[in-house]
């Protein structure tokens, strides 16, 4: 369809020559000479003597806003009078007017603004100033039989645009009854005249089968004699069936020259295909720049497929180091456009820090946003975010709400999440039928992770035989399946974790395997099983070399009991220095007896240059954790002012709370400080002094 100004524009004339003026006619030439005011006077003369012409183009001046102020409704009245004197390019402007209508425009010194600023000033009495000033109003309702009587009566006299547009009309039943037949004769009316958006049209008939039958063959040589004439629409639709081989033979390399010729006129859809041809190197040769430039070109015209292909672009790298900010970039453009997937990688790389600067709030925002478009994944991830107050402010209702969408999704993890939730209660009733059906369910679905917090779920409820034997070929199905946790709780549940007789060498293949996966916990628990000679599994060598992977791992409890078995030499070489050197690991993670055992040490010089300082400082750490020798020692140091200024008040508090533990070291201090006058040490308080000893002995 031509659009309006397109139309009008064809009416408008290069400017002439002297010659030229005298061909034209004075209203004609002063038109041409930008005199406006006079070709509306010259041409009203024309018109009160029944020039359709003239009525026309005074129509037009109204249109262009040339020498009057320009005004749609005016043109539209003298349109009527020309088209009504069968003035054809006046039916067929008119017929464009109607079928699409015209909007009243706002802005400064429009007619409408204008309008509406003095109505609400003058109240009623604006009505009859605006019937004088704008007497056919501002807009021009749409109206589809006006607009396909006007356009029938151009066609009718072989106007080849508006053969073509009733042809739509027919085809789309507008103004009129659906009739494809009627269609396709105005659209090979307009194709006898060579008109290549009508040439168009009639290889979209065969292409769908509008009216006959499916016909790709004919499609093909409609769009060529379009595309011929350089119609982009035709180009692209002849390239798609060329690279396709439907209707035509299949020829990459005619393709990509049709869609290249249609980019030229920055068409976004060719842009987007002979990027995407130049990116894989089909039927063109491969360049990745220009190949870049095109989809930057479509994409910079909101073509999403254009900004999805660049987000790609840039995040994998083709051939090049992929530019993760750049790809974040596009990626969130993407978003903006209601891309859901983008969405979802948006929030990745916002929670992440992935080509941007990590915002977890901007995640959240991003993760609902593809929630709300039914990413299953995002919903759970949004869940989460609410269920932990991260980005957003907590909230368990919002969380219980996206965990079952994504659990409807078949986000098996989502429904483990809500399983667990139900089994305590949390943000919905305490339900454990509903946590048996949600848990049930995710280990339906085959994963690993689901089967193994089922099997913990039954053995937590009720370790009753049939749900120990339950749980113990869930954890077996998902160990077997290469899921490390299942394998360490399988050796736990052999342990006699849940209850039952242990069976210790039973138990070691299945933590051995979790082990061997990088299961921390269970290097752990081998490195304790193999330590201890009861298990009738000790192995010194074992032992030392499993809670050393796991000490190494950052397990603390490991890093005490390596520290240990260094200090007294069990399952390695007596080793002091190595021994600090762990319990200072452990106690930087707060493990509250390697912190008493380093201070000691320390105190002491035992692996280390002695350090009374940094010992009576571990003894608080230890203390203020609620350990009971740390209190004694920390209130020692403290009455002594051994590593620390003296403080009698401060030690007596100590004191006071290990002895609340029933520690009887702090009750014989606090007797001996009481049975003094002067709170100084007596011989007998000394005596409890300088006595502490690692637990490790």
């Amino acid at each position: 369809m031509m659009p309006l100004t397109r139309s009008l524009l064809q009416w408008l004339r290069p400017a002439s020559s002297g010659s030229d003026e005298r061909r034209l006619g004075p209203a004609e030439a002063a038109f041409e000479r930008g005199h406006y005011l006079e070709a509306l006077k010259l041409w009203k003369r024309d018109s009160q003597n029944g020039d359709a012409e003239a009525d026309y183009r005074i129509g037009m001046l109204y249109a262009k806003n040339k020498g009057v102020v320009g005004s749609i409704p005016d043109a539209v009245v003298w349109y009527e009078r020309a088209a009504r004197r069968g003035h054809v390019e006046a039916q067929y402007q008119l017929g464009l007017i109607y079928l699409y209508g015209v909007n009243a425009t706002l802005g400064p010194n429009r007619p409408e603004t204008w309008r509406q600023s003095s109505a609400a000033r003058l109240g009623d009495t604006a009505s009859n100033v605006h019937h004088l000033v704008f007497p056919h109003g501002t807009s021009v309702a749409r109206d589809i039989s006006a607009a396909f009587r006007w356009i029938s009566a151009a066609a009718e006299v072989g106007k080849a645009e508006a053969q073509t547009i009733l042809g739509n009309l027919y085809s789309g039943g507008q103004g009129c009854t659906k009739d494809f037949a009627a269609a396709i004769r105005w659209y090979q009316a307009a194709t006898d005249q060579k008109f290549a958006p009508a040439e168009f049209a009639l290889g979209d008939v065969h292409y769908q089968g509008r009216g006959v039958p499916v016909d790709f063959a004919q499609a093909a040589i409609w769009y060529g004699k379009a595309a011929a004439q350089d119609h982009v629409r035709a180009q692209i639709a002849l390239a798609f069936m060329t690279l396709k081989g439907a209707g035509i033979s299949e020829d990459p390399t005619e393709a990509a020259r049709l869609f290249q010729s249609a980019a030229a006129h920055d068409d976004p859809i060719a842009l987007y295909n002979i990027g995407m041809l130049r990116l894989g190197g089909k039927g063109v040769a491969k360049d990745l720049d220009r190949a870049e430039t095109a989809l930057r070109k479509a994409a910079r015209k909101d073509y999403l497929p254009a900004i999805q292909a660049l987000a790609e672009f840039y995040s994998h790298g083709a051939d090049a180091e992929p530019d993760l900010r750049e790809a974040a970039v596009w990626y969130e453009k993407a978003a903006e456009r209601g891309d859901v997937q983008a969405q979802f990688f948006v929030g990745r790389f916002y929670a992440t820090g992935v080509g941007v600067s990590p915002n977890i709030r901007q995640a959240a925002k991003w993760f609902e946003r593809a929630a709300e478009n039914g990413h299953a994944t995002a919903a759970f991830n949004v869940a989460i975010f609410y269920l932990n107050g991260s980005g957003v402010q907590r909230n368990v209702e919002a969380a219980i709400k996206w965990f079952e969408r994504a659990a409807d999704g078949g986000i098996s993890a989502a429904q483990v999440q809500l399983g667990k939730l139900y089994s305590i209660g949390a943000g919905v009733p305490k339900d454990q039928e509903m946590a048996s059906e949600w848990l049930s369910r995710a280990a339906g679905s085959g994963d690993p992770d689901a089967k193994t917090a089922y099997a913990l779920f039954l053995l937590s409820r009720d370790a009753s035989e049939d749900n120990v034997a339950r749980a113990h070929s869930l954890l077996g199905e998902a160990a077997e399946a290469g899921h490390p946790p299942a394998a360490f709780q399988l050796g736990a549940l052999k342990m006699g974790r849940f209850g039952g007789t242990a069976d210790m060498p039973g138990a070691t293949p299945w933590l051995t395997r979790a082990a061997d996966a990088g299961h921390v916990e269970a290097q752990y628990m081998l490195g304790l099983l193999h330590l201890d000679p009861k298990s009738g599994v000790g192995n010194a060598q074992a032992a030392s070399s499993w809670m050393a992977k796991a000490a190494r791992a950052g397990h603390a409890a490991a890093q005490f009991q390596l520290a240990v078995m260094y200090c007294t030499g069990a399952g390695v070489g007596l080793d002091l220095a190595e021994g600090v050197n762990w319990y200072e690991a452990a106690a930087e993670q707060g493990h509250m007896v390697a912190q008493y055992n380093l201070a000691v040490m320390l105190g002491k010089g035992q692996g280390r240059e002695a350090d009374v300082t940094k010992a009576t400082e571990w003894f608080q750490r230890a203390a203020e954790r609620g350990m009971a020798e740390a209190q004694v020692a920390l209130g020692d140091a403290l009455m002594s002012g051994r590593g620390t200024a003296q403080d009698r008040d401060a030690a007596v508090n100590w004191y006071q709370y290990a002895a609340r533990q029933g520690n009887e070291g702090a009750v014989r201090r606090l007797q001996s400080i009481c049975a003094t006058r002067d709170g100084t040490f007596t011989p007998e308080t000394e005596a409890f002094c300088g006595t502490n000893r690692p637990m490790h002995e």
